[in-house]
């Protein structure tokens, strides 16, 4: 706690990310709330949280941002499309929902209790896979033409890095699709610069 209060005060630190999970006998929640919201490029101090929900936050959180520029750079219009995440995590799953929200589409949000998932998924002209299940989304859930954003990362016992969308078996039904490795990392990567730069830019 000490380090965050230093780094809050150094006026040479632009931004403060903590990386999770942290250990069990860390709260995170505390860790997270004491950092400068001015300084929270991850985008996930309470502050911001709230100002995504009212439309004004100071950072978005890079996972999304960067799957909303994704998104954009495939030209699709977001207005009056229906879009699926699958997955509520407080990191992705409903920033998300809040990003396509904001852009006018119809959003609805599946999790592990959600019946009928594939009946649900097979709707989306945009799905987002957020759930962290290997290949959990095959083919039969996917719209023909659909822009697919897998953000799963998981281990294969072969040592493989695999998503949450079965890609061989998806990437010829839908228009766009992002690949694990490669896909969704590099982006979040890119946004965290730009909320760091963004935050730089605030203090200058």
């Amino acid at each position: 706690m000490k380090l965050i209060h230093d780094l809050n005060g150094d006026k040479s630190i632009h931004g403060v990310l903590v990386q999770l999970p942290l250990p069990k006998h860390i709260a995170t929640d505390k860790i997270i709330a004491a950092i400068d919201p001015h300084k929270d490029v991850d985008g996930f101090h309470p502050y911001n949280v709230g100002g995504l929900v009212t439309g004004s936050p100071l950072f978005i959180p890079c996972t999304p941002r960067g799957i909303m520029e994704l998104i954009a750079r495939t030209g699709i219009e977001l207005a009056g499309k229906e879009a699926v995440v699958v997955g509520r995590s407080n990191i992705v799953g409903k920033p998300m929902a809040l990003l396509l929200l904001a852009q006018n589409a119809t959003v609805t949000m599946c999790h592990s209790k959600t019946i009928d998932l594939p009946a649900v998924t097979s709707r989306a002209d945009v799905l987002i896979a957020a759930i962290g299940k290997a290949r959990m989304i095959t083919a039969n859930m996917v719209k023909e033409g659909a822009v697919v954003i897998d953000v799963g990362v998981n281990r294969l016992d072969t040592g493989k890095l695999a998503g949450d969308v079965a890609f061989d078996e998806v990437a010829p039904k839908a228009s766009y699709i992002t690949p694990v490795p490669g896909g969704v990392g590099p982006m979040t990567i890119a946004m965290l610069m730009k909320n760091t730069l963004d935050a730089a830019k605030m203090k200058a």
